[in-house]
């Protein structure tokens, strides 16, 4: 396949309410996303970093301008057979895996389209409905926040994850776990802590929670094994897990016994599809994660959640969790079993309109 051309935006998606974790608060989600060419097919990515380099060391910014100046010229006008091939092109630049996903999931995206066979069948996956979970950042008040898991209870969600920071912890956990004894429960700290804080987890452990995501620092995973070894609940490795070398550490030196994967965050499907195999090799059960995406990017989550190892509900939403409307076309939608169907008719791929209306800035990418 040769890849002619990039069209590359950055968009900024305005959200129904803020999301608030512990590194701090978005009311826009700020994506970039692709439209590569290959002769007359089009197809689209999505990378969602955030605005600003507080989840990991990119923003969409940054993304955006690493695509336009240096990613995209690498590649475009090249002949690519498989994703390693692209990743390979863009190994020469350290890190940036939100950049290098962008430009790596629109290869699979065209791949798709051009063969006719779903993406998800590509990656190695089943048609199959994915399970999707329920997921609150840190909310108004412990009542805002009770009565909205009441709601997702009451639906049937089969796990809830709550957001934690300092301050937002053990008292938000006391109330919930009073009030719900019988739900499945994991938080997600966003780094937001150390192991000057042990105390806390030892105390934690009461709560018998699925497990605790990403307590300590978003680069660290020796601090992790030492987290794991002294407290009951199990430690999942989000931010730390930025490609395949991570994981084969992490897992070597017991710094987790979950393994969240977000394509963005990963660098790419490829390398998504590689973490599930060293996972699922190792005993190790992997759940997807999402970025507040757009439908656009959140299929391929979906896609990749058909996957054997995923076994645990993933960071999986509707369109109108977030957004009063979505960017992408058809918006994501549950089944009434509260599950994702994967998509055999092609991929979602971003309203017009809506896109020249959320657009902050674009470019276009063409061989010189």
């Amino acid at each position: 396949m040769r890849i002619d051309s990039f069209d590359i935006y950055h968009v900024a998606m305005p959200l129904i309410y803020p999301w608030r974790t512990a590194y701090g608060e978005d009311w826009e989600i700020h994506s970039v996303l692709v439209r590569a060419t290959s002769g007359d097919v089009e197809a689209w990515s999505e990378s969602s970093p955030l605005e600003a380099p507080t989840y990991l060391t990119e923003g969409a910014r940054a993304v955006f301008h690493n695509l336009v100046d240096h990613f995209g010229p690498r590649v475009v006008g090249g002949e690519y057979e498989t994703a390693e091939q692209v990743n390979e092109k863009l190994a020469l630049y350290k890190g940036n895996s939100f950049g290098k996903a962008a430009i790596e999931i629109a290869w699979w995206a065209l791949q798709s389209k051009i063969s006719g066979e779903p993406l998800h069948r590509l990656l190695g996956g089943e048609t199959r409905d994915v399970v999707a979970g329920a997921d609150f950042g840190i909310q108004d008040s412990l009542d805002m926040l009770l009565g909205n898991i009441q709601k997702a209870v009451d639906a049937g969600f089969p796990r809830i994850k709550l957001k934690a920071a300092p301050g937002w912890d053990y008292d938000m956990l006391s109330a919930v776990r009073g009030a719900f004894p019988d739900t499945r429960f994991h938080i997600d700290c966003n780094g937001g802590y150390s192991l000057d804080d042990l105390d806390l987890f030892k105390k934690i452990d009461a709560f018998e929670l699925e497990f605790i995501e990403q307590p300590l620092a978003f680069d660290d995973l020796l601090d992790h094994a030492e987290l794991a070894k002294q407290i009951s609940t199990p430690v999942c490795l989000d931010e730390s897990i930025v490609g395949p070398r991570q994981v084969e550490q992490a897992l070597r030196i017991g710094a987790a016994e979950y393994i969240n994967i977000k394509p963005g965050r990963v660098g790419g499907l490829a390398n998504s599809v590689r973490i599930h195999d060293i996972c699922q090799d190792a005993g190790v059960p992997v759940w997807v994660g999402g970025m507040l995406e757009s439908a656009v990017g959140a299929a391929f989550c979906i896609e990749l959640a058909t996957l054997p190892n995923f076994t645990y509900p993933g960071d999986l939403f509707p369109s109108s969790r977030f957004y009063k409307e979505d960017l992408g076309r058809p918006e994501n939608e549950l089944t009434e079993q509260l599950m994702f169907a994967p998509f055999t008719d092609g991929l979602p791929e971003p309203d017009a309109a809506l896109l020249a209306e959320y657009t902050v800035e674009s470019a276009r990418v063409v061989p010189v």
